[in-house]
């Protein structure tokens, strides 16, 4: 069993809570200032540093443990090679969370890709006696590192009957039974991985930023200056035109049962007769064998990913702005991958070139900014005007496969704002 996992035998772990955020001294400040009336004693034992608290209120004492680690070399991904006991403990827990049932697919990808950013973790032990307070102090601490929490059942922030996952507003992502009751969680990237490629910056980094500023100005949408720049064509691999053809073809077959134009069954057969079932994801596979009207709704926003797959193959002119929903039967059937009796392996014979990396770059570059000031208003309890982020979402997530954005597969895209 994971050491995440273990429940702790005197029934007195509150949580484990991990963030992006590291350094020790930094995050005792951060817990210490919460708890002013405590008495603090620090500790280390291997690889966790340790802080006591004991807060006295008149005859009465209070004891809380918090046991902390963090990855040797802390980044914004997980590296195959085990840095720290951290290090190998997230990769069980990446495995744990990737098995789990979920009734939100996209909460469940999006805390997945969360995990691969997270650097430090603290558990915090209930020793003796109980504040009344303790669970305010959780959800002040877990808000200003932008946490994830393990809880147990029993806890006082607990929202589950079984072992579970809160975000940093103590709202569950995900327990044992797949239940979800958020419909989003912000994954953000500290700046400073970027600093050493910031220091280096070529022209047409500059000159991309530059220019999309002017775009997002020209809509009236909020723009942040500080906002790394993407990289350059110089340092960037596209998906080669083959593959691109493929993943699009499997892509539109699987599109076609998220709108029941076709069984689940027709479009299975449809794969594995023209040789595109090794292409299919294992999460379009998953979706192919279970294609609940949950599932379906999600998968046709794949429509928008489509479209840029397209668009990079030269087969529509322009991604236009994204306000309004793609309509496919807007692209010429001639120059469309799939449809009946159609064999989509002359439409992937057929290509062999795709747009300049410096257009792909420049749309990425620009979406990556448009999702930025949707993620923005979303966390500041505002809707975005003028742009849709479900669209924006969608066009960055192919955009940064196509230029193979921390060489994620498909499945495991990330829209890091």
């Amino acid at each position: 069993m994971p050491e995440y996992l273990i429940t702790n035998r005197n029934n007195s772990m509150i949580c484990t809570i991990y963030s992006h955020q590291s350094g020790f001294d930094n995050i005792k400040e951060i817990i210490v200032s919460h708890f002013p009336k405590g008495n603090v004693l620090i500790d280390k034992e291997e690889e966790s540093d340790i802080i006591e608290l004991e807060i006295i209120d008149g005859n009465s004492s209070q004891k809380i443990k918090i046991l902390y680690r963090e990855r040797a070399e802390p980044s914004y991904q997980i590296p195959e090679i085990d840095d720290s006991a951290l290090t190998a403990n997230l990769k069980g827990l990446y495995g744990f969370v990737y098995g789990l049932p979920t009734a939100n697919e996209k909460v469940k990808e999006l805390f997945l890709r969360k995990i691969e950013t997270l650097n430090s973790e603290f558990t915090i032990i209930q020793e003796e006696g109980e504040l009344a307070n303790l669970k305010t102090i959780i959800a002040n601490i877990a808000n200003e590192l932008d946490a994830i929490l393990f809880v147990e059942p029993d806890a006082v922030i607990s929202k589950s009957s079984g072992q579970h996952f809160l975000d940093k507003n103590l709202d569950l992502i995900i327990d044992t039974e797949g239940n979800c009751e958020i419909d989003a969680l912000d994954v953000r990237i500290n700046s400073v991985y970027f600093d050493a490629d910031q220091n280096e910056l070529t022209e047409d980094q500059l000159q991309r930023k530059e220019n999309n500023e002017k775009i997002l100005k020209e809509y009236d949408i909020k723009i942040n200056r500080n906002l790394p720049c993407i990289e350059s064509e110089a340092e960037t691999t596209l998906r080669t035109p083959k593959e691109i053809a493929q993943r699009v073809s499997a892509l539109a077959v699987v599109n076609l049962v998220a709108f029941s134009s076709i069984s689940p069954e027709e479009a299975t057969e449809y794969l594995q007769n023209y040789n595109l079932w090794d292409f299919t994801t294992e999460n379009e596979k998953e979706f192919l064998t279970n294609p609940t009207d949950d599932k379906k709704a999600n998968e046709s926003w794949k429509c928008e990913g489509i479209w840029v797959l397209m668009w990079a193959l030269n087969k529509i002119e322009t991604l236009d702005f994204p306000d309004e929903f793609c309509d496919l039967e807007n692209i010429d059937p001639d120059n469309y991958p799939v449809g009946q009796d159609k064999d989509p392996n002359i439409f992937i014979d057929s290509i062999v070139a795709i747009r300049s990396k410096s257009e792909i770059l420049d749309a990425n570059d620009l979406y990556y900014r448009f999702n930025w000031a949707c993620v923005d208003e979303r966390i500041n309890g505002r809707e975005i005007e003028g742009i849709n982020p479900g669209i924006v979402y969608e066009r960055q997530y192919a955009l940064n496969w196509l230029i193979n954005y921390m060489e994620q597969d498909w499945d495991f895209i990330t829209c890091d704002t």
